[in-house]
């Protein structure tokens, strides 16, 4: 995976009207389906059981239909979800996406892959400089400016490290088989 150039302004503003999407739609379609759910499984129709629960004091709870009303809805959520994300308008949120979960391998690995680059070897050092770069660019299209010091502090030592052992080393050199080596 290479690292590309994301509109910030633009990320964020396709972000947040997929998020308050996925949320509407989410709420419409669990209620749907609760409702759907409790007219077809429920025993006693709707009207019975309102009447017979203030009759005898009770409340009656249908939360089985409704949870499994929401379970549907985040289903065919994710189903939508995963129909689009190729489409242009996803482009800046999918790519983010991928790059979160390769980071989130690398993070698995980061104490091999840690030991590895003091050892020398040129492919920790590559997956290492990608892993920093990758994530200063999230950092910054999150407005995470708190671990930025930290960050840029890694990035430092690395560079510092790279130096030290003369090697050329840049962020499109980093593909996926490389975190094969370190499990």
């Amino acid at each position: 995976m290479k690292l590309k150039e994301i509109d910030k302004k633009t990320y964020r503003l396709k972000l947040n009207q997929v998020i308050v999407g996925f949320i509407i739609t989410l709420a419409i379609l669990a209620v749907s389906f609760g409702t759907i759910l409790i007219a077809l499984f429920s025993n006693i129709p709707a009207v019975e059981i309102v009447n017979t629960a203030i009759e005898q004091g009770e409340t009656t709870s249908n939360f089985r239909y409704n949870f499994l009303g929401v379970i549907f809805a985040l289903l065919v959520c994710a189903m939508i979800l995963q129909q689009l994300k190729n489409k242009p308008f996803f482009y800046e949120i999918y790519y983010v996406w991928q790059i979160k979960q390769i980071q989130n391998i690398i993070y698995r690995r980061l104490k091999n892959i840690k030991k590895a680059s003091v050892d020398g070897e040129k492919n920790a050092l590559i997956i290492l400089r990608f892993y920093y770069a990758s994530l200063k660019q999230l950092y910054i299209l999150d407005d995470n400016t708190i671990t930025m010091s930290s960050l840029t502090k890694d990035m430092t030592k690395l560079d510092n490290l790279i130096q030290e052992q003369e090697h050329e080393i840049n962020i499109s050199m980093f593909t996926q088989e490389l975190l094969t080596a370190y499990k």
